[in-house]
């Protein structure tokens, strides 16, 4: 291993949850207001883009705060960053999410990923191999008939 790539290795934060654009998160920053105070502001809006990988990996926030765009490109490994919450899965079919910069009010709006299919299917297709595996199967195998 290289030796940048082990100290890259350290720094990397392992409480970041699984997201991709089109998901809507909250981003909580570390605000620093004097040498003593600090407190959190939350920063919540659709993940419009993610760049680069490893330690350099940022994500591109975008959310509309009184009719106006706003867009916060985060540091996913930054210390500033405390955490980030998923609120919704979207559905998108493109991994940068720009086009959305020229669409106001509800064309601006992304369809909600339905992840009840998801989870259902896995909950299911588990038992299932816990049954199969449990019981032999009667039904005769093609070369058998």
């Amino acid at each position: 291993m290289n030796r940048l790539d082990s100290v890259e290795k350290t720094q990397l934060r392992n409480n970041i949850p699984e997201f991709q654009p089109g998901d809507t998160v909250r981003v909580h920053v570390r605000i620093k207001e004097s040498e003593t105070k600090e407190r959190l502001q939350a920063f919540e809006g659709v993940c419009i883009a993610r760049k680069h990988g490893g330690v350099r990996e940022t994500i591109t926030v975008r959310k509309t705060s009184f009719g106006v765009g706003v867009e916060r490109i985060f540091p996913l490994h930054a210390t500033v960053i405390d955490h980030i919450d998923v609120v919704k899965k979207g559905h998108v079919r493109r991994a940068k999410l720009y086009y959305l910069r020229g669409l106001r009010g509800k064309a601006a709006r992304i369809r909600e990923r339905d992840t009840r299919q998801i989870e259902g299917a896995a909950a299911a297709a588990a038992a299932g191999a816990v049954d199969t595996a449990a019981e032999p199967s009667n039904e005769p195998s093609r070369g058998e008939e």
